[in-house]
């Protein structure tokens, strides 16, 4: 029987979309499911919604169970076949909040900070040495599972768990699938969404609409940059800095436009203030993200719970899809974040690459995908410098690898002095706590 592990069962509203999928699956429909956090009042509510959907779309046959703190990790991963991470180390209050507000004091602003930027490192730091423990009773208990990794920082945690590791571990986001789609509809190209040919590569956040044609054949970025130009210049839209890409790089990326305006030194620039409001940057967009996510969540958790009528249609998300190719051997196509053994040419061995894999009953093959541009590569190094000196930082536990890692990252080096920088890591690492006892 398959045995699907989600670790971080606690963020309901994604263990009911990728659990909900799997029951959506006739090859998945039978698994034991083993849902596992270290809350306990979130862990007793996903299990209450997953339950009500088993009844309602599956007619119960999965089996659920939970499994509540350190002391029950092992037999919640034991014998497992898929693991799928979604956890968040410190939450928003403490952590998020935290990363937001002591880089304010230095003048630093950010809009989402999970993935890059100086919130993004923190984040990475905190985390690994929780997916280093994960990583040792996987590989006691259920060594032939294959971890599928959610949770951000995805590039750094990805490739911590890839390098560092003996687990197999893929890495996914909606991002890859959304991209097209949403980029058209943006555009009012609609008419060119049915049959649409593409190819997507480059790393988890900012990997590249290197091409998109219709059905036909027929190469759509010449339109594309030509409508991208003139809606940038029409007014403010919420994806101006993707936009923007387009019209100076030649290419449109995967995740929004709130991400990407912190991915690099352009946009929020305290020399330079016009900025935000002529590009529609939305700082400090996570918080108030949170905010309304708790909020909202609350209001749905009470009207499922007063009367359990829940059901569920199968989403995008890749987590079902890939356990269904492996459990059938039915090949199924997927952007993963994989080690870059050669995937793409010019960005290096050791960075996690998102690209575009084959998935089934052998496990997952990223492809070949060659040489990028060499304007986009240069956009990824920028980010991938980051992500390797924060995994050398958690690996270590060495100081001036934080510190580097902050000095590389594109936003916080444009705006910080080096003794900024080292003053502001030191602040978090000791605000943090125990979350980081282990870099002080």
């Amino acid at each position: 029987m398959t045995k699907i592990t989600f670790m971080g069962a606690g963020s309901t509203v994604f263990a009911r979309n990728v659990l909900g999928d799997c029951m959506c699956s006739p090859a998945l429909q039978d698994s034991e499911i083993a849902l596992y956090d270290i809350d306990k009042k979130r862990l007793e509510e996903s299990a209450v919604i997953l339950e009500a959907i088993n009844k309602n779309v599956n007619q119960g046959r999965a089996g659920i169970k939970t499994y509540l703190g350190a002391e029950q990790r092992k037999e919640a991963l034991k014998n497992a076949t898929f693991v799928v991470n979604a956890i968040q180390v410190g939450g928003y209050d403490p952590c998020t909040i935290t990363d937001f507000e002591i880089p304010k004091k230095y003048g630093l602003r950010q809009t989402i900070a999970d993935s890059l930027g100086i919130g993004g490192i923190m984040r990475g730091l905190r985390t690994i040495p929780v997916l280093e423990e994960f990583a040792r009773d996987i590989e006691e208990v259920c060594p032939d599972a294959l971890f599928l990794n959610y949770t951000n920082p995805m590039g750094i945690l990805t490739g911590y768990m890839q390098r560092y590791t003996g687990v197999k571990t893929i890495g996914l986001c909606h991002s890859v699938q959304c991209c097209s789609g949403h980029l058209l509809e943006e555009l009012h190209m609609e008419d060119k969404l049915e049959g649409r040919l593409e190819t997507i590569a480059g790393i988890n956040h900012m990997a590249w609409l290197l091409e998109i044609k219709d059905r036909d054949g027929n190469d759509l970025y010449p339109e594309i940059r030509r409508r991208a130009v003139e809606m940038n210049a029409a007014g403010r839209h919420k994806d101006m800095v993707r936009f923007e890409y387009i019209k100076h790089l030649g290419y449109y990326c995967t995740e929004s436009s709130e991400h990407n305006a912190e991915y690099n030194p352009f946009f929020i620039k305290s020399r330079y203030p016009e900025l935000i409001d002529r590009f529609n940057i939305p700082l400090d967009e996570y918080p108030r993200r949170c905010i309304e996510q708790i909020k909202g969540w609350e209001e749905e958790r009470n009207h499922i719970l007063s009367d359990g009528k829940i059901t569920h249609d199968r989403s995008l998300e890749y987590a079902s899809y890939i356990m269904e190719a492996i459990v059938t051997d039915r090949p199924y196509k997927i952007g993963g974040n994989v080690i870059n053994h050669g995937s793409i040419e010019n960005l290096p061995a050791d960075a996690c690459v998102e690209v575009p894999c084959l998935v089934d009953g052998t496990g997952v093959h990223p492809t070949w995908v060659g040489r990028l541009p060499v304007q986009l590569a240069a956009m990824n190094m920028s980010n991938i410098n980051v992500q390797l000196l924060t995994i050398e930082a958690a690996v270590t536990r060495k100081k001036e690898y934080i510190y580097q890692a902050a000095m590389m990252d594109p936003h916080t080096g444009a705006e910080l002095s080096i003794d900024d920088i080292v003053k502001m890591c030191d602040e978090l690492i000791a605000a943090h706590g125990d979350y980081m006892k282990m870099y002080l």
